[in-house]
């Protein structure tokens, strides 16, 4: 049976490039994601992008969306829904009347611009025995899977070093708007454990440096200036592995496993994933906010 999706707040992009996925229109064939289609939106507010949400919105009434009065409309309507607010402090506000109605959530990236958010959600979630889950759609990059995928010939990872472009906003302030895919990117690939983080930033960059509990290094390096691709280089034990991530397969990448965890309710990564991710953002923040001390996530034992 097609799962009945419904959309929350239509002031980015993905909310039409993932309808265009999921209910095979106007992408190339190669690009479907099968098992769930978008049936209704509800265009919402947003403080961050107001100026997009009537555009997005009129496309996804051309493709046949019902468009929605009330977000709480979508009720009844839908079997799951993703959350795509751009403001991350909003998001426990737009996952609330869902959680309370048991149904299932996807919520875009930035899961929460804090610790105690992300907590809140994960907590509420987990209560009700409910799947609630969030993720960039970098960790599931092609490029990254196959890094993964190379264990055995690249060895224990001994540090990770990402990089990506790093617009900022106030209303996702420091690592928690753009940086947000190449944080998500290097935990990919490094895991959980971080205990401190130091940001050094400028107009042009943002250099946040990560130590773990074991003695590692992670760095997210996010670009305002010049070039600013997606990659990574992954220090190994028995090699080094260095690769450009691109962008052209990561959203439908991203909806398979949106899919697959509302059919089978289990998330592809555990709630302390998600929790450290906003960590390590949070304490970056604090970091910038203290002209570069090493902060302590709220994470760390």
């Amino acid at each position: 049976m097609t799962i009945r999706l419904g959309l929350v707040d239509c002031d980015t992009s993905h909310c039409v490039a993932f309808t265009q996925r999921l209910n095979h229109l106007d992408v190339d064939e190669a690009q479907w994601v099968a098992g769930a289609e978008v049936v209704a939106a509800y265009p919402g507010t947003s403080a961050m992008s107001p100026e997009r949400i009537p555009g997005f919105t009129q496309q996804l009434r051309d493709y046949g969306i019902t468009i929605v009065e009330a977000a709480t409309d979508l009720i009844g309507q839908v079997d799951a829904v993703l959350i795509h607010s751009l403001q991350g402090s909003v998001h426990v506000e737009r996952a609330q009347p869902f959680l309370e109605a048991g149904i299932p959530l996807f919520v875009d990236k930035p899961l929460a611009s804090s610790v105690a958010d992300a907590r809140t959600l994960l907590a509420e979630a987990q209560r009700r025995k409910l799947l609630l889950w969030s993720s960039s759609s970098l960790r599931f990059a092609p490029e990254v899977q196959d890094i993964q995928a190379r264990a055995d010939e690249i060895g224990p990872v001994t540090g990770v070093s990402a990089h990506g472009p790093a617009s900022q906003h106030p209303g996702n302030p420091g690592l928690f708007h753009y940086a947000v895919h190449t944080v998500h990117l290097m935990y990919q690939l490094m895991g959980l454990g971080c205990e401190t983080v130091r940001l050094a930033s400028n107009a042009d960059t943002d250099v946040a440096v990560g130590r773990w509990s074991d003695g590692r290094f992670g760095v997210v390096r996010g670009l305002r200036r010049g070039a600013t691709p997606f990659g990574v280089t992954v220090f190994g034990e028995k090699k080094v592995a260095t690769t450009a991530v691109g962008t052209t397969d990561i959203y439908s990448a991203l909806l398979r496993r949106v899919v697959a965890a509302f059919e089978s309710g289990k998330a592809p990564l555990e709630p302390a994933d998600m929790l450290e991710a906003v960590a390590f953002q949070e304490a970056a923040l604090q970091s910038m906010d203290q002209g570069g001390a090493e902060v302590r996530l709220a994470t760390a034992a």
